[in-house]
């Protein structure tokens, strides 16, 4: 029994000694820390992004269906887009939305 215990011991201090070396051999750069804090995950525009656009009059391009949003519900929303004029967004070949 006393054995089966001692292995156990052993075996917790080995894993919790090695757990700091492995994250210390994985240094995370700055550049690639500040670019997860500045962008979510999913890959959508931050609130502040979207107050940029707004007051910049930028249009929200769904480039997924081709249709761009000057305002509204899926403004900023939509998984796969991104923001130009709506000059650009009509020379690059994209609808306006009927509902906005």
């Amino acid at each position: 029994m006393k054995s089966k215990l001692i292995f156990f011991v052993l075996l917790a201090l080995t894993f919790s000694w090695s757990l700091p070396q492995e994250t210390a051999a994985k240094p995370q750069t700055p550049a690639a820390s500040s670019t997860q804090a500045a962008k979510p995950a999913s890959g959508t525009p931050t609130a502040s992004d979207i107050a940029a656009a707004r007051a910049s009059k930028k249009v929200w391009v769904n480039l997924d269906s081709g249709i761009y949003h000057k305002g509204g519900r899926w403004y900023g929303k939509t998984k796969n887009g991104k923001f130009m004029t709506a000059d650009e967004a009509k020379k690059a070949g994209y609808k306006p939305a009927k509902r906005d």
